[in-house]
């Protein structure tokens, strides 16, 4: 019984503490030219990070999806940015580039640089795309929920799980996102 009660101790105390911590960073935004940093979103009911890049089938398959959650949520608080990792890496992910991928999808949030993939390594992102929703608190920002956009990459219409669309509505809610995690599916990071 004491086996039992200090295995369920320790299982509470663990997933408790489950929510990581965000340092603050900045990234320089290929759209305005200006810099995005995480603390001065402190105000936001959630920073939406989606780790994309320019070439990978995958991302593509969600830049309208993406578009269309900014346009739902953008108005309620949420902050959404963009973060491609590959910048440098190939030859076609240039901040030009960025800039007019943004322009044609119609992309009205920032679209930012991590070409030293600080942020990349400091939030483990393994796949594009892949999200990262943080919510500030008076101690700082923490992750909400990590993972994948929805369960179908090739057809939006199809997916019937909307992890990205669910955790953002439990936060409009003031509850944790459930699951707070989910695998994403998607081209590989490519690390410097």
């Amino acid at each position: 019984m004491k086996n039992l009660f200090l295995f369920l101790l320790t299982f509470f105390l663990v997933s408790s503490s489950f929510a990581q911590r965000v340092e603050n960073f900045q990234l320089k935004d290929a759209v305005s030219g200006g810099v995005f940093s995480l603390e001065s979103h402190g105000e936001a009911k959630a920073v939406i990070l989606v780790f994309t890049s320019l070439n990978c089938p995958f991302s593509k398959l969600y830049e309208e999806r993406i578009v269309n959650l900014s346009n739902q949520f953008a108005s309620e608080g949420f902050v959404f940015a963009l973060i491609n990792p590959h910048v440098g890496i190939e030859e076609e992910e240039t901040t030009d580039g960025m800039k007019a991928r943004a322009g044609e999808k119609k992309m009205d949030f920032p679209f930012l640089v991590d070409a030293d993939q600080v942020v990349t390594k400091q939030l483990g992102i393994t796949k594009l795309p892949e999200v990262v929703v943080i919510t500030p608190s008076p101690t700082g920002f923490a992750v909400a929920y990590r993972g994948a956009i929805d369960n179908n990459p090739q057809l939006a219409e199809s997916a019937n799980i909307r992890y990205l669309e669910s955790a953002l509505k439990a936060i409009e809610n003031k509850s944790n996102p459930s699951p707070a995690s989910s695998r994403a599916v998607g081209c590989n990071i490519k690390l410097r």
